[in-house]
C-alpha cells in the first residue's frame, strides 16, 4: 500500500490545514485525517504480529509437548541389573588372621663368671634394670603398653531426689536434737503475739547427698510472721547426715513442723 502525500490526497497536512482553517479542529474529521498514517501503520504491525502469532504458537505448544514426553520416556525406562556371581560354597572362608601379640621388652641377664677385667664382654644389668623388665637371654626393645584410665561409674541416681530411702536423713543427733534445735532458735513474731496467733508451720525441703538443705518451702502456714521465721531457722539448719541407697549418698524430700506456742 503506497500513500502519497501530494495535493490530491485528502490526508495531505497541508490540504487538512487549508480545509480546516477557520473551523472547528475540535471535530473529528480533523483528528481522523491528521493521525491516519499512523492509525493505520499500528494496525497493519498488531495484524501482522497476531498472525505470527497464531501460526507460532501451535509449533511451540507442539515442541513443549514432544519435550516433556521424552524425558517422561527416559525417567521411566528401568534398569535391569546383572546378577551377582553365585557364591562357591565348596571352599570354606580363610580363617581370621589374629594380631601378633605385643613385643615384651626383655633385658639379657647371663650366669655371672669369674674372668678378669680386661675380658669382661658386657656388665650384668643392674637391680632396677630386672625390676622393669623380664629376664631372657636377649635384650630387646618391647611396645609401650598405655593403661587405660577406667570408665568413670555413672551414678544411676545422679539428680533424682527421693521420697523414701533405704536410710532416711538425719538431724545431727536425731529427732530429740532438731525439737530442741527448733525450740531454741525460734522467737515468736511480734505481730503473732501481740493477735494471739499460735499453731503449726509445716515446711518441706530435701537434703542433698552433702547434707546440706535445699529449696525450703511453707506446706501450710498460720500468718501473723511465723511462716518467715520458720522459713528463716529451717534454712540455717546445720548439715544433716545424708539419706542413703544402694549403698549411696541420694537426695530425700523431708517435712518438718516448727511449733509457736503462746505460753
Amino acid at each position: 500500500m503506497k500513500f502519497s502525500l501530494n495535493w490530491s490526497n485528502v490526508i495531505n497536512p497541508e490540504r487538512t490545514e487549508l480545509v480546516f482553517a477557520n473551523r472547528n479542529k475540535e471535530f473529528g474529521g480533523y483528528v481522523i485525517r491528521k493521525t491516519y498514517v499512523r492509525t493505520a501503520l499500528l494496525s497493519l504491525f498488531i495484524c501482522v504480529a497476531a498472525i505470527l502469532l497464531l501460526v507460532v504458537a501451535p509449533m511451540v505448544a507442539s515442541f513443549i509437548s514432544s519435550t516433556k514426553n521424552a524425558l517422561e520416556t527416559k525417567i521411566t525406562e528401568s534398569v535391569t541389573l546383572a546378577e551377582p556371581p553365585p557364591i562357591d560354597k565348596s571352599t570354606p572362608p580363610p580363617p581370621p588372621v589374629e594380631p601378633p601379640p605385643p613385643v615384651q621388652e626383655t633385658i639379657k641377664f647371663t650366669p655371672p663368671k669369674v674372668v678378669k677385667d680386661e675380658e669382661a664382654e658386657e656388665p650384668p644389668p643392674t637391680q632396677e634394670q630386672v625390676k622393669e623388665t623380664t629376664v631372657s637371654t636377649v635384650t630387646q626393645e618391647g611396645e609401650k603398653i598405655i593403661d587405660l584410665p577406667p570408665d568413670p561409674v555413672v551414678d544411676p541416681d545422679e539428680g533424682k531426689i527421693f521420697t523414701v530411702v533405704e536410710e532416711m536423713p538425719s538431724f545431727p543427733g536425731g529427732e530429740e536434737a532438731l525439737m530442741k534445735y527448733l525450740g531454741t532458735q525460734i522467737k515468736y513474731p511480734v505481730m503473732a503475739r501481740e493477735n494471739g496467733i499460735s499453731g503449726r508451720v509445716y515446711l518441706s525441703f530435701y537434703v542433698d547427698k552433702d547434707g546440706k538443705v535445699k529449696e525450703v518451702k511453707v506446706l501450710r502456714g498460720i500468718g501473723g510472721g511465723c511462716d518467715e521465721e520458720a522459713l528463716r531457722v529451717v534454712r540455717a539448719m546445720p548439715d544433716w547426715k545424708p539419706g542413703r541407697q544402694n549403698g549411696r549418698n541420694v537426695a530425700v524430700y523431708y517435712n518438718v513442723p516448727v511449733s509457736f506456742n503462746l505460753k
